[in-house]
């Protein structure tokens, strides 16, 4: 059987991917910050809340369908913003944009991406959200929302938890650095994971060059192996509430604010005008020691006002685990690491895979709990679960 064939769950394409991947692509991918206390607490939420099901319901006529911001999605879970996919697969920006296309589900144009958000645009009939890393500096900000507007981005998603670079020690110790460097580890790396280096390295490098910083400003940047102008972080730490408010005013589509972990962020960003915003602690991958995503979620939800989009991102890895999600509260669920195991196992149609995994789980998880829609997804269907060993 093919490794695409054995991989029956995202779980099942991480470990593949792990087998794959060069080390310091996989601590890439898959590293937390320090301990990875933030990533490990991600995952573990999830595990400390259980369903209550319903029996007796009629549920041969199921649709997990949601909409949002003028858009019907087939399910309530989308593609995150993940940037320097080029180094899991080659253009996995693309692939990622045309799976989500396919699977009816919104996808996110990392700023740190590679392949330029024109292309993408043009490939999935001008859908795609974009994700911005912004300055504190308004003169920087315009030129980029004006590249923004003349591509017809739907949505603007601005992270607001990455005022510095965190303290990734993993990627220390691998000799990983943004921008790029080569290092002897790093080639030797390489070398011992001969399919990466076929199917990823030298293709991207013979069929189009390093990658470059394709979409953090206003113009294509430079080779990822080079700071890009103004530096990759530069006057991130100047960016304030005051610049949410000069967008908000500046830019004509929807905005949404991403990184919320606090509820009087979340009441803030309704008060400034923003459409949206996304539970995230970045995957693990900013602050550690920080509480889940799934635990903050409640309080946010209940900051703001009924109908206004609140969406959460960061260790969902089942069909279950989006569910919880939206019985807490959640329009959409984000992933982020899923996809990109796919990418590495199996290319285009691994990613299509891990999209048909969480539709499918989806759909046969609502039946069990006796829904029909989204709508039945509530809060009396979950649970807290006593921790092991409490008294």
């Amino acid at each position: 059987m093919s490794r695409l064939g054995r991989c029956l769950s995202v779980r099942d394409f991480e470990r593949e991917a792990r087998r794959i991947m060069p080390r310091c692509v996989e601590g890439y991918v898959c590293g937390g910050t320090e301990d990875g206390a933030s990533l490990d607490e991600s995952v573990r939420a999830l595990r400390d809340i259980g369903f209550r099901p319903r029996g007796l319901r009629v549920v041969d006529q199921r649709s997990s369908q949601v909409s949002l911001f003028g858009q019907d999605y087939a399910m309530p879970m989308g593609f995150a913003p993940t940037g320097f996919s080029a180094i899991v697969m080659h253009e996995c920006d693309l692939a990622l944009a045309r799976a989500a296309q396919d699977a009816r589900i919104p996808f996110i144009i990392s700023g740190a991406s590679s392949v330029p958000l024109e292309r993408l645009q043009q490939a999935t009939g001008k859908r795609c959200w974009y994700q911005a890393y912004l300055p504190g500096n308004t003169d920087r900000i315009a030129k980029l929302l004006a590249r923004l507007r003349q591509a017809e981005i739907p949505v603007l998603v601005v992270t607001i938890d990455t005022c510095v670079g965190a303290n990734r020690e993993n990627l220390q110790r691998l000799a990983f650095t943004v921008p790029f460097k080569m290092s002897p580890s790093v080639v030797l790396d390489g070398m011992l994971h001969p399919r990466w280096t076929l199917n990823v390295f030298l293709r991207t490098l013979f069929g189009s060059g390093v990658p470059r910083f394709s979409n953090l400003y206003e113009e294509i940047g430079p080779p990822i192996t080079q700071d890009p102008p103004n530096g990759f972080r530069g006057e991130r730490d100047k960016l304030s509430w005051e610049h949410i408010r000069w967008i908000r005013d500046n830019w004509p589509g929807k905005l949404v604010l991403k990184g919320v972990m606090h509820a009087d962020d979340a009441r803030q960003a309704w008060a400034v005008g923003a459409d949206g915003v996304i539970v995230s602690n970045h995957g693990g991958r900013q602050l550690d020691g920080c509480i889940s995503p799934l635990q903050a979620l409640p309080d946010v939800a209940a900051a703001v006002p009924p109908g206004f989009p609140v969406m959460v991102d960061g260790g969902f890895r089942r069909g279950s685990d989006v569910l919880k999600a939206v019985a807490l509260g959640a329009r959409l669920v984000f992933t982020g690491r899923p996809q990109l195991f796919g990418a590495a196992v199996g290319g285009d149609a691994g990613i299509r895979k891990v999209a048909e995994i969480f539709r499918s789980e989806i759909s046969t998880n609502m039946a069990l709990l006796g829904c029909r829609t989204l709508a039945d997804v509530t809060p009396d269907l979950i649970a807290p679960i006593r921790p092991a060993g409490s008294a």
